[in-house]
């Protein structure tokens, strides 16, 4: 049976996160709705990283198994034609059967998008994080990075976190400011649940001087969640990419057009 992989685009706002949930709008329910009209039978997607309620994506990647045919445009053009304004594929192509869209990532990289001025935003204030106090960037990326690097990221996972490790490897991470917009990217072998908003919530603390760039080390290294700051609103953040072996093709980059 064929096996299929896309990309994904999506504005997750009015969703209740990526995973599907009875009685609930979800974004894997509304592309497996579309799928499923395309490929004229039922489909389930696996994604390679399951976002929040209120967390986009512009480069989120997932793979289906199919026994119907269809030419990657097919795929693309059905399925938008179904979807949502605010969902869209990107690509799809037909994959090795060992290619797995979780389980193959090697990386994956987000994005944190932070409003800094002291008026709120009013068109992007869904899709961006308002810290009305200015912030120090310079602070920031002093104390993001103590986080690079493979470590416990124990203080910086949720208490609903079911993973069987705390241990993650931050292989990239940096703070810029362009005008009022503040971003933080992260690049890192796999996230914990809610690590890059804990993560963006000790940074702005830190970028408002409520607590010195040594703050990030401290609490990486005392691996107590009760200890770190709180946790940034997840409007502000984008899945942006994904990370595969060479042999299996999957684009990458962030074709997206990241909103105002």
């Amino acid at each position: 049976m064929p096996r299929v992989a896309a990309g994904v685009e999506y504005l997750g706002t009015a969703y209740s996160g990526w995973q599907a949930q009875a009685g609930q709008r979800t974004v894997q329910g509304e592309v497996e709705a579309a799928l499923a009209g395309v490929a004229d039978e039922p489909v389930t997607v696996v994604c390679a990283g399951r976002t929040d309620t209120g967390v986009h994506a512009l480069g989120q990647v997932i793979h289906f198994d199919t026994g119907a045919m269809r030419t990657p445009r097919a795929w693309v053009l059905g399925a938008n034609t179904r979807l949502p304004a605010d969902i869209a594929l990107h690509w799809a192509r037909e994959m090795p059967g060992d290619f797995h869209a979780r389980y193959s990532a090697v990386a994956r990289s987000y994005r944190y998008e932070i409003v800094n001025r002291s008026a709120r935003p009013a068109l992007a204030a869904d899709r961006v994080a308002w810290v009305h106090r200015p912030l120090d960037v310079g602070r920031m990326r002093e104390a993001a990075a103590a986080l690079l690097g493979e470590h416990d990221f124990s203080a910086f996972r949720s208490a609903e976190c079911q993973s069987k490790t705390p241990r993650r490897r931050v292989t990239a991470i940096d703070v810029a400011r362009d005008g009022e917009r503040v971003t933080l990217r992260v690049t890192a072998n796999a996230f914990l649940h809610h690590m890059v908003r804990i993560i963006a919530g000790l940074l702005i603390d830190v970028g408002r001087g409520d607590a010195p760039p040594a703050f990030a080390a401290e609490v990486l290294a005392g691996r107590d969640r009760r200890l770190n700051a709180a946790t940034a609103p997840a409007g502000g953040l984008y899945f942006t990419a994904v990370g595969y072996p060479e042999r299996f093709g999957v684009p990458d980059g962030v074709s997206a057009i990241m909103p105002p």
